[in-house]
């Protein structure tokens, strides 16, 4: 099979990406616009960049129907600041509750029965039910279109880091207490401490 992108609609283009690129980590991103509403939402394209400086980064789609930004990424146009809180799979059904398109100024945590803790560096609070919040300023944004399909790429530096404490082991996170949860195509999530191997990654040549 052979596709070529420039001949495909961007919603298939979107399925052969999200099909192909998984599992992928989910950022839920609670953000704040200038007048102080709080909005949060989650987003599963998201990676890490580098530890010195320490910068993570996640790509906010345009609105499939007109084009718009998210209220996440405007509100962090507009305040220079937002936090990646990570999803156990506690919380799991709590944070897709926030995925729904409410309208602008609408809180999602309180619509989803989340609940909100003061951050440490910035404005935009955490969510208390996540076990690691990574706190953020912004460092750059870029723009790749303004349609539908387009998108933005957000790169933020890493300012305060809040981690459960039963979580913390010799300067580690220990993967099997968070717990965390992956994307899927389509609806499907992913538990992926549930079957996991070792493999010592290769330091010399054969």
């Amino acid at each position: 099979m052979e596709l070529n992108p420039a001949s495909l609609e961007w919603n298939d283009a979107y399925k052969l990406l999200v099909g192909s690129i998984l599992p992928r980590p989910i950022a839920f991103v609670t953000t704040m616009d200038a007048d102080g509403n709080v909005n949060a939402a989650p987003f599963s394209f998201f990676t890490a960049i580098c530890a010195d400086p320490m910068l993570i980064c996640f790509s906010p789609m345009r609105k499939g129907t007109d084009g718009s930004k998210k209220d996440t990424l405007a509100n962090i146009e507009e305040t220079k600041e937002f936090v990646i809180n990570i999803v156990s799979q506690d919380f799991t059904e709590k944070m897709n509750i926030c995925a729904a398109d409410y309208p602008a100024g609408t809180d999602e945590l309180v619509a989803a029965g989340l609940t909100k803790e003061k951050s440490a560096a910035v404005n935009p609070p955490r969510v208390k039910e996540s076990k690691v919040h990574l706190e953020c300023s912004l460092h750059q944004v870029l723009h790749f279109g303004e349609r539908p399909g387009s998108g933005s790429l957000v790169i933020g530096k890493v300012e305060h880091v809040h981690v459960a404490e039963e979580l913390y082991e010799n300067g580690r996170i220990s993967s099997e207490k968070l717990k965390p949860v992956g994307r899927m195509a389509g609806h499907i999530y992913t538990r992926p401490m549930t079957d996991v191997f070792e493999l010592i990654r290769k330091t010399e040549p054969r």
